[in-house]
């Protein structure tokens, strides 16, 4: 049934571009519903079409989105989350309509202004509604069919909209494509994970739904029989199993997208990858994401992730089989942490295949014994691992050896390797085999974990706050077992220890109440799986492009119209083949001066993958330095070595450097483009090594690149020394000042490329007075002052993690709640920022993971962690030493 009235309206559009006018209303019966045009003056006016429809016996609230002409086209339906409504996925329907899509949105049974009961998607409810939807959609003229009655159609959405686009799927065959996003399997095995009671979440999930008389009944019956007994029985995980995409498993055969989140301890990584074994065994392409964020928090990488959403639809529905839908596994990695929005610095590695979670499994191992704890009556004080939407965030900072775990002393047992050779990045789930004894017919309840510990042992980091439950019954203890521990993608660096930890309480989690006594005794390593085939992403940088070599366009002239007399160039050293970059004992005196140096007796190494900040102050000796680098001016002193080979003037090494120093030597009478092309010409290489088109998106100048380069601000020429900079693809990339004239989007885009760039194996070195853009891009530092050395090595040693961390919260802290912070053990002071969200306190005894966990019991909304001192402040302390 549809509501018998219609509003016409022009609102101000929700699409980039200039704002349009409102119109005045205009009411028009046309048959039910309520009709928004959203426009302006760039993509196709999206209408929006309000209604009520009956498409289960249920009153559901939709809303329908098209744009442009009167042709066919597929359709999409778009699911909410879990306590949302269709209001929450309008910005992606209206962009998917803009690009041909007719799109239906509605807000599932029990949220929004629809009616019913919430029954977690039972395949009488939600899922037949979504084939009620569907038979609508076949209905409309604009919507193209497969044939009568059957709609081209896709599904895709965040959790509870992702797995009814699984279950749709598997129960009504005309589902074209899915794209479901951070959902379940099987809710069953998602809250009572090998028979553990999810505790924390589900009651979550229980008060995100208006409580429990919101749902159906016998879901509120059984939940509440759960939680007051603390342990699932059979009839909760049949309930539970039944309404679950696992249940049609070997019905869904449609290709599908599958994005599952990393900082996600409701439905983590194994939840993905049951669904990727179970669809590709039926013959569907399937392709897995694995995201930065997740329901604990976190980066869930909303533009990119709608982006490939919107690539698999076009491949799938429109049928555009040149559409790149992206490679078969991909994982989020992070580089850092932003320090001025607390955001981690992302790239992306990938493999052509799905590795699963137990690749390339190698072998660590773990000191041997048995550990004997106990389960305190109660099951408190619980150890902390994930903290719904806090969790995600801090997990993020574990470059700065930053986590909220705590575990109890006496109430865990832990195994610890020796310290790690050479770094190890584990993608996937690691697993050890252990023998288990608890109190005489007592199942064992314990959480198992790995942490990455610092070589001091004082620092130690649970790899994106994640923990596996396991219930080990009378039947199964007292001989080796194999458990699985959590999947994450984590790198351990060479130095470090893996600690692998059983805990006998945990708080997202029940655990028996009747105190009890645990054995565990490791039988053997700790498994943990590589996935050799995951390679770093090269390719699709949104801004920038690459390419070979790279000096500046005056060197290049001068090479070719001038006749420089060549010295005698030393041997190539070969052990220093694979070395970007060897200084040693540099000297270069100012001009007419028998004693006063530029640049004095300067030694500095920079290995593959580094992005290196050469910092100093004016004077310092640093441009001087790069150009003696690209072989511009000669040392007085020493020696400069790049991939083994000496530099002198015109040295062929240099072929493989690309360079920005000091400006580009442009005409200033020739257009953006013409410089281009006579620069590549002018280097003598092939025209198709030079990635010109390329060049001119990454110059970013639009119209401006016909104009003459005599009109341009210095912004513009900035962008387009850069451009010229990055023709082709050097192996070591050298940037002055390359900020300079760039808006804050523009340095934010540059700081992106030279961290993915180094990622690929190439190296970049980046000479730079924004401090803090150093410190967010650089992961190692060369500082000088006066033409010295002052002090070399990574950004983290320079930097230091002092004893002032900052606490950034999501609400203002008021007063008496610092003053309780700044009284607890082992805090010497606790003083609110100046707009008051957050603290600044200085630890006096307590560790970081310890001032997090007390945070967390006095409810501070934290929203992020990290140490206080910026490399502003180590910068200044190296520079005043100096001059002393």
């Amino acid at each position: 049934m549809e509501t018998p009235t219609v509003r016409w309206r022009r609102l101000l559009p929700r699409t980039p571009g200039r704002w349009a006018a409102a119109v005045a209303a205009l009411a028009v019966l046309v048959g039910g519903g309520t009709w928004t045009a959203v426009a302006d003056d760039g993509p196709p006016a999206v209408q929006r079409e309000d209604r009520m429809l009956r498409p289960g016996g249920v009153e559901i609230d939709t809303s329908y989105f098209t744009a442009g002409g009167s042709g066919k086209r597929p359709a999409v339906l778009i699911g909410h989350g879990f306590g949302g409504s269709k209001n929450d996925v309008r910005a992606q329907a209206e962009k998917l309509a803009a690009d041909g899509y007719a799109v239906l949105t509605w807000s599932a049974r029990g949220f929004g202004k629809s009616g019913g009961a919430i029954s977690l998607n039972d395949p009488d409810g939600e899922v037949k509604d979504v084939s009620g939807l569907i038979d609508w959609l076949a209905k409309r003229p604009e919507v193209e069919l497969d044939k009568k009655g059957d709609p081209r159609v896709g599904l895709t959405g965040a959790s509870y909209g992702g797995a009814v686009s699984l279950l749709a799927a598997g129960h009504d065959q005309r589902v074209d494509a899915i794209a479901p996003v951070i959902t379940y399997w099987n809710l069953a095995d998602a809250l009572f994970p090998d028979g553990v009671f999810k505790k924390l979440w589900a009651g979550i999930f229980i008060t995100t739904g208006g409580g429990c008389e919101k749902f159906e009944k016998q879901l509120c019956e059984m939940y509440e029989r759960v939680a007051v007994s603390g342990k699932p029985d059979a009839a909760a995980t049949k309930l539970l199993a039944e309404r679950s995409p696992s249940a049609v498993a070997d019905r869904i055969k449609v290709p599908s997208l599958l994005l599952q989140g990393q900082s996600d301890s409701l439905f983590p990584l194994g939840q993905a990858d049951a669904m990727q074994k179970a669809i590709s065994a039926n013959g569907a392409p399937v392709s897995v994401d694995w995201i930065s964020g997740g329901h604990d928090g976190g980066d869930n990488e909303t533009p990119r992730v709608e982006g490939r959403v919107g690539a698999w639809f076009d491949r799938y529905l429109k049928e555009e089989t040149g559409t790149d839908t992206g490679p078969a596994f991909r994982v989020t990695r992070t580089g850092g942490i932003d320090s001025t929005d607390g955001a981690a610095l992302k790239r992306g590695a990938s493999s052509d295949t799905y590795p699963g979670l137990r690749s390339g499994g190698r072998e660590i191992a773990l000191g041997e014994g048995t550990k004997t704890f106990r389960n305190p009556a109660g099951s408190a004080p619980p150890a902390i691992s994930a903290v719904p939407g806090v969790g995600g965030g801090l997990s993020q900072l574990s470059s700065l050896g930053v986590g909220l775990s705590l575990d109890f002393p006496g109430q865990f047992g832990r195994f610890e390797s020796a310290p790690l050779a050479t770094s190890v990045h584990v993608t996937g789930t690691p697993t050890a085999r252990v023998t288990v004894k608890a109190t005489e017919g007592r199942d064992a309840v314990l959480f198992g974990k790995v942490y990455d510990v610092s070589p001091d042992g004082r620092q130690q980091v649970l790899p994106s706050q994640l923990v596996a439950p396991y219930r080990i019954t009378p039947d199964q203890q007292g001989k080796p077992i194999e458990l699985a521990l959590p999947a994450v993608d984590h790198e351990f660096d060479a130095g470090h220890r893996m600690r692998l930890v059983f805990s006998a309480t945990d708080l997202g989690y029940a655990s028996p109440a009747e105190p009890a006594t645990y054995t565990v005794t490791a039988d053997g390593p700790l498994t943990v799986p590589t996935a050799p085939a995951v390679t770093t992403a090269a390719a699709a940088l949104p801004w920038w492009t690459w390419g070979l070599p790279a000096a500046a366009l005056v060197i290049a002239a001068a090479l070719l119209l001038t006749a420089r007399r060549r010295t005698a160039t030393p041997a190539p050293d070969p052990a220093l083949t694979d070395v970007p970059l060897q200084i040693t004992g540099l000297s270069k005196k100012y001009a007419k001066s028998v004693d006063r140096y530029a640049v004095r007796e300067l030694s500095f190494r920079v290995e593959k993958g580094q992005v290196l900040g050469l910092l100093g102050p004016n004077g310092a000796g640093k441009t001087t330095t790069l150009r003696m680098l690209m072989g511009l001016i000669t040392p007085d002193e020493g020696e400069i070595r790049v991939f083994g080979q000496a530099i002198r003037p015109g040295a062929p090494v240099l072929s493989r450097v690309g360079a920005f120093v000091e400006g580009a030597g442009f005409l200033p009478h020739l257009s953006g483009r013409a410089n281009l092309d006579l620069y590549w010409q002018a280097t003598g290489r092939p025209a198709e090594d030079a990635y010109i088109d390329e060049a001119l998106e990454i110059a970013g100048l639009g119209d401006a690149l016909a104009r003459a380069v005599r009109t341009y601000s210095q912004g513009m020429r900035q962008r387009l020394a850069i451009a010229q900079a990055m023709l082709g693809m050097p192996d070591l990339l050298i940037l002055d000042e390359p900020t300079n004239g760039l808006d804050p989007p523009q340095i934010r885009e540059m700081r992106d490329v030279m961290i993915r760039y180094a990622a690929g194996g190439r190296t970049v070195i980046v000479s730079s007075h924004l401090l803090s853009e150093v410190e967010q891009s650089c992961t190692h530092l060369v500082v000088m002052d006066r033409g010295r050395l002052v002090q070399a090595g990574p950004v983290a040693e320079i930097t230091g993690s002092g004893d002032m961390i900052l606490v950034t919260t999501a609400e203002e802290v008021s007063e008496p709640l610092a003053e309780k912070v700044a009284s607890l053990p082992g805090i010497g002071s606790a003083v609110r920022l100046d707009d008051g969200r957050g603290l600044l306190v200085r630890l006096d005894g307590a560790t970081t993971s310890r001032l997090v966990a007390d945070l967390v019991r006095l409810d501070v909304p934290v929203t992020g962690v990290g140490p206080h001192r910026r490399l502003e402040d180590a910068f200044l302390t190296l520079i005043s030493g100096g001059a002393a």
